[in-house]
């Protein structure tokens, strides 16, 4: 069941500003696809990208060849626009609308990418839940890769607080389940012109 309070907010965002009017949008997704290609994951994978809004990541793995795409979010509007912008290609995509929190997967992800979602969740028990879905529904093996703003980073985005991250404090998260593969701190230029830290991680699921 969708949070409603926070998907009026995103539906609000979503509705009301252009794809450039977010402090998020990145016209070419190039960190997330840095990782993504170190990782050498076979094009038939299967690849989830989490809370993705407009994200333009999706174009990029369709553009490289990868045929098993889905892509969530909690804003229909921001599904929707993402695959005005698509087009045909929108068709080799499965689209999801749900709030990760109550997010039931109907397979499991040989990756699992979520850059600027996860910071946004708060409560203990919604950080423990995401954990345990991540664990659920990745494969053996398989990856998982996060962005969240670093401990120097902001500490409120689309005006909701954000829990902030180090490496060492994503590492004790997920440490149960994942082992660290790689990890840098980037600083994103916003289409206003300021600059926010982000904390790229990725992982691999244990054995």
């Amino acid at each position: 069941m969708i949070d409603k309070k926070l998907e009026k907010h995103w539906e609000n965002v979503y509705s009301n500003k252009k794809e450039n009017e977010v402090s998020w949008y990145q016209k070419y997704p190039d960190k997330s696809i840095e990782l993504i290609k170190s990782l050498n994951i076979n094009l038939n994978s299967s690849i989830i990208d989490i809370g993705a809004g407009e994200s333009r990541l999706v174009d990029s793995l369709l553009e490289m060849g990868y045929k098993n795409i889905d892509v969530l979010d909690i804003s229909r509007t921001a599904i929707e626009k993402a695959k005005k912008r698509l087009g045909d290609k929108s068709l080799l995509v499965n689209w999801i609308v749900s709030d990760v929190n109550n997010f039931i997967p109907k397979k499991k992800y040989d990756l699992w990418h979520d850059r600027a979602a996860f910071h946004f969740l708060k409560k203990n028990n919604q950080i423990k839940n995401y954990i345990s879905l991540t664990n659920n529904s990745i494969t053996t093996n398989g990856k998982l890769i996060l962005a969240t703003f670093s401990s120097n980073g902001p500490m409120k985005c689309s005006g909701l607080d954000v829990t902030r991250y180090s490496k060492e404090s994503l590492i004790k998260e997920f440490k149960n389940h994942f082992t660290l593969s790689n990890s840098f701190i980037t600083s994103h230029l916003t289409p206003f012109n300021t600059f926010q830290e982000f904390l790229f991680i990725s992982f691999k699921k244990k054995s």
